[in-house]
């Protein structure tokens, strides 16, 4: 646990007991948090967003997310998700077992629902991370299809972070029956009732989402994309979410804006990322005060 100052998070590992550390199965799975309270806390429990980060990041490394919605007097908490995080490195399944990530959110709430009462919740997520963040409000993964790329019988597309996932995936899941072990549990519903809105930021993991899942969300969803990203295409990726989620709204923040231009040091837009923040800190601010 460290405390760094006051605009810096509270950093803690918390480790869930109902699931395993996939680099040693004795172990329990860690969830680093990052928290981060309101510059001025309001008289009652402070409205929460929790922070998925996207493919290979983490939580650490949000601040051009995380900033505004501190400065709009929210609480904030970003995950470092395991196996898929720069701080500890890379495992396959962090890659690729997706249905995890909405779970370590779920621990981490419930974690910090001990401690004290929880305010209003939002989720937010970039790339991998938003669709972490959606699938807190109701939506499923097809197992169909995610058995499909797993099995090889679907090309998996690049993962520039870990070249080669699928391989090193297969040498921990040699055979048919071990992944589809591995997948019990992957199409099921992940919804947590206290997230009562979704903003997602160059959503991914369109194509692997139900069709009647996307329209059974009730909570408002916010959605951000960038014209040029090739990572997340908006045809593969976004579209599903916001033609087929009846509460999801959303538009283009620039027919140039690539998926890089929400991480990279010289990003070739500097300021959508700062733009897209405080587009999500008003929504939350409408939907959680």
């Amino acid at each position: 646990m460290t405390i760094s100052g006051p605009e810096q998070p509270l950093v803690r590992v918390l480790y869930d007991d109902s699931r395993h550390d996939w680099r040693d199965a004795s172990r329990p799975r860690p969830v680093r948090i990052h928290l981060w309270e309101p510059d001025a806390p309001p008289a009652g429990p402070a409205p929460l967003v929790v922070v998925s980060h996207g493919t290979g990041g983490s939580g650490g490394d949000m601040e051009w997310l995380v900033g505004p919605l501190r400065e709009a007097g929210l609480r904030v908490l970003a995950l470092d998700h395991h196996g898929n995080n720069f701080v500890d490195g890379y495992e396959p399944e962090g890659f690729l077992h997706v249905w995890e990530r909405p779970r370590d959110v779920s621990f981490a709430l419930d974690e910090l629902a001990r401690e004290r009462p929880l305010g209003p919740v939002g989720a937010a997520g970039f790339s991998l991370g938003a669709h972490t963040a959606v699938a807190l409000a109701g939506t499923r993964l097809d197992t169909d299809v995610l058995w499909a790329v797993l099995s090889g019988d679907v090309p998996l597309p690049d993962i520039p972070e870990f070249p080669g996932v699928l391989e090193a995936y297969r040498k921990k899941y040699p055979d048919d029956l071990s992944v589809r072990r591995a997948l019990d549990g992957a199409g099921a519903d992940l919804s947590d009732a206290r997230v009562r809105a979704v903003f997602q930021v160059a959503p991914g993991v369109g194509g692997f989402v139900t069709p009647g899942s996307l329209a059974a969300v009730r909570v408002p969803v916010g959605i951000r994309w960038g014209g040029a990203d090739t990572v997340n295409p908006y045809e593969a990726d976004t579209r599903p979410y916001l033609e087929h989620i009846p509460t999801a709204s959303g538009r283009c923040v620039g027919a140039h804006v690539r998926h890089d231009d929400f991480f990279a040091p010289e990003p070739a837009d500097p300021a959508v990322r700062h733009r897209v923040g405080g587009e999500a800190a008003d929504f939350f601010a409408r939907h959680l005060r």
